[in-house]
């Protein structure tokens, strides 16, 4: 009876072990059939669980064993290559994911909309337009009111060379061949102020067109192309990420939903990468919609999310808990196989 409740107890904790490890499989390798995924686990489970009833056996002084230290060479590496490389990292992958995909999948769907939004509104050309005009401005008015002082200099009467010089730098600013010498020594107050206001009027008007060459020009040409379909995946993606926060309320992870929404993702990153220039982006962000693979479909990958673990990305969701639960899964299977498994006179 004693025999049965361990046998029990150990098929209870190796067939969570090999769901996890047949999922994260099933994931990693989604043409795989599901039946074949579960044969190649429970197989690989059963050998790992050898591997450890061999060590205990060998630690085991109290009964006689032939060759010990090769078979606790060989529960070893079994151990090594079935359980540390295979259904550990397998099972953390599933137990993790499971946790964390829901948020990863929203946290990607909200930076890619961001930055298709960002595009969609023409934002970073209009900021850049809006920088150039700016720095126009503050040029052209700089060197007006250098020219408007030089033509109330008293101690320099008449139109001389600095401010001619002045007309040669708003000329420059402006976009112009030269803005014409008026005539009038501006000798007297009123004659000075008549001079102002017509150059300020001129200033006014080739500043205005001026403005218009800058917006002309700082519009990219491939808006027409890029504007329609960046408002096309912003609504897609708001349509998502309303579908995945209410699967998030209830508990679930919608395998078939965030499959969709992956490929979905798949289109947004292309669109990113292709107008890049035109988005305000990190240059790490860059790289990664550069490679094309989204940060969801990264989650699908047993080896790069343990990539992902190494290099700290997944610091504060409490990646240690779940393989703390994997390692303690695993061991206390193979404590009961290797107790069901012993002689009578152990």
């Amino acid at each position: 009876m004693k025999k049965i409740g361990l046998i029990v107890a150990f098929a209870l904790l190796a067939g969570i072990s090999c769901w996890a490890t047949t999922e994260s499989l099933h994931l990693l390798l989604p043409s795989w059939p599901k039946f074949f995924c579960w044969v190649v686990t429970i197989a690989f489970f059963i050998i790992a669980s050898y591997g450890s009833k061999l060590i205990m056996d060998s630690l085991n002084m109290n009964i006689y064993l032939e060759k010990r230290k090769t078979r606790m060479v060989l529960g070893i590496l079994l151990l090594l290559v079935f359980w540390l490389c295979f259904s550990m990292p397998t099972n953390t992958h599933t137990f993790f994911y499971r946790a964390a995909i829901n948020d990863v999948v929203l946290l990607d769907v909200a930076k890619t909309k961001s930055y298709l939004q960002d595009l969609a509104d023409n934002s970073s050309v209009n900021n850049r337009i809006k920088a150039n005009i700016e720095k126009v401005e503050s040029e052209v008015k700089a060197l007006q009111i250098a020219l408007e002082n030089e033509i109330d200099n008293k101690a320099n009467a008449g139109f001389g060379d600095r401010a001619k010089e002045h007309l040669r730098g708003l000329a420059h600013a402006l976009g112009v061949a030269e803005i014409p010498t008026l005539s009038g020594s501006g000798n007297t107050p009123a004659k000075r102020k008549a001079l102002k206001e017509q150059y300020s009027q001129i200033i006014h008007s080739l500043l205005e067109n001026r403005i218009e060459k800058i917006k002309v020009q700082g519009m990219d040409n491939r808006v027409s192309y890029y504007q329609p379909e960046a408002k096309r995946l912003v609504e897609e993606l708001k349509k998502a990420e309303v579908a995945l926060a209410e699967e998030k309320a209830k508990g679930n992870v919608n395998q078939k939903l965030i499959s969709n929404v992956d490929a979905l993702l798949v289109r947004s990153y292309t669109t990113v990468n292709n107008y890049s220039d035109l988005i305000n982006i990190s240059d790490e962000d860059k790289e990664v919609y550069k490679s094309g693979v989204t940060r969801t479909h990264r989650m699908l990958s047993v080896v790069e999310v343990w990539k992902d673990i190494f290099n700290g990305k997944f610091t504060g969701r409490e990646v240690v808990l779940w393989i703390l639960l994997s390692v303690l899964v695993d061991i206390a299977a193979f404590v009961f196989f290797s107790l069901a498994t012993a002689r009578d006179d152990e």
